[in-house]
């Protein structure tokens, strides 16, 4: 098949063409590396059934392009910064119009490219849509708890308008579409500047620095390994009958920020001092997926405990940063 991954040279874009190319399929990695990076698809550029595009999805050239191609089978939409870190460079609260604009405008280009060219369609939604969550843990039935014009909001608000799009082309033109909610999701190929808690406390630890935690440390967070979620994705798309469907994709384990940094101090060897800072504003205190529908439709299980995973990621870390 040949399929378009948008965002592909982010970090779980760049695991997803991996998979893809494993599995013997074209692909055409699209990306302005706004918050991707060539680095993370440098291994593919020769690879015969590999092509980048350094393109934006919400630019009328990439629209143009995208018309010219003879057949599209599929095509992924992981294209939006991810950080909510205020203080890195890649976050989207330092990219807010550029975040609103890929979820929206980048969201509505590519559906309409997957009519056009019948294609079937998977937009990567987030946890994020849930917001400070009243149900615990979150299933997708549940409609969220969202501050609408909040710090965060450009994402959390992107995010939900790009689902109502999705859901809009699903029962207007019968496209073929599914979304995915995905929960904090960690591995190699993480951007050391990218802000998320996982790189973060690992880079501190390995540089042996004062780990700085938000707010008590006592918040909650469930952590999947980076293959287990783009199998999750990839099952997502092939998995029959599942147009029109929302599944939650991470891993249902629940750790607070506080248990994180013991685990990675055994995991080193070391002990570190806490910097506790105010927590952000709309940071959530709880967040955990309910993967029912995901074991039950997609046959989804996590396979990487944290512990496995983490030391897989400092591995990564320690050889990079």
């Amino acid at each position: 098949m040949f399929i378009l991954v948008a965002g592909g040279a982010g970090f779980l874009g760049s695991w997803l063409c991996d998979l893809l190319i494993k599995d013997g399929h074209r692909v055409l990695c699209v990306d302005n590396l706004l918050s991707g990076r060539k680095i993370n698809i440098e291994h593919l550029i020769y690879h015969k059934n590999f092509t980048f595009w350094q393109d934006d999805i919400n630019s009328g050239t990439f629209v143009k392009k995208t018309a010219k191609l003879k057949t599209i089978d599929e095509i992924y939409h992981l294209a939006s910064p991810a950080s909510p870190n205020k203080n890195s460079p890649k976050s989207y609260m330092q990219y807010p119009i550029e975040t609103l604009l890929v979820n929206s405008q980048g969201t509505y280009h590519l559906l309409e490219l997957a009519k056009l060219k019948m294609a079937k369609f998977l937009y990567a939604s987030s946890s994020e849509i849930y917001g400070e969550p009243l149900e615990h843990p979150q299933k997708e039935t549940y409609f969220g708890n969202v501050n609408p014009n909040g710090p965060r909001s450009c994402y959390d608000e992107g995010k939900r308008f790009g689902e109502a799009m999705t859901f809009s082309y699903f029962r207007k033109y019968h496209t073929d579409a599914r979304i995915v909610r995905i929960f904090n999701t960690y591995g190699p190929r993480m951007d050391v500047q990218d802000g998320r808690v996982v790189s973060n406390f690992i880079v501190s630890a390995i540089k042996n620095n004062p780990i700085t935690v938000y707010g008590s440390g006592k918040q909650t967070r469930s952590f999947c390994y980076v293959s287990d979620l783009v199998d999750g994705l990839v099952k997502a798309m092939a998995t029959e009958k599942t147009a029109g469907k929302v599944f939650n994709l991470g891993n249902d384990g629940e750790f607070s920020i506080l248990e994180l940094v013991e685990i990675i101090e055994k995991l080193l060897g070391t002990k570190l001092s806490r910097n506790f800072l105010p927590l952000a504003a709309d940071d959530p205190t709880r967040r955990r997926p309910d993967l029912t529908r995901a074991r039950e439709l997609l046959s989804y299980n996590p396979k990487i405990s944290l512990e496995e995973g983490l030391i897989k990621t400092i591995d990564y870390f320690k050889k990079t940063s």
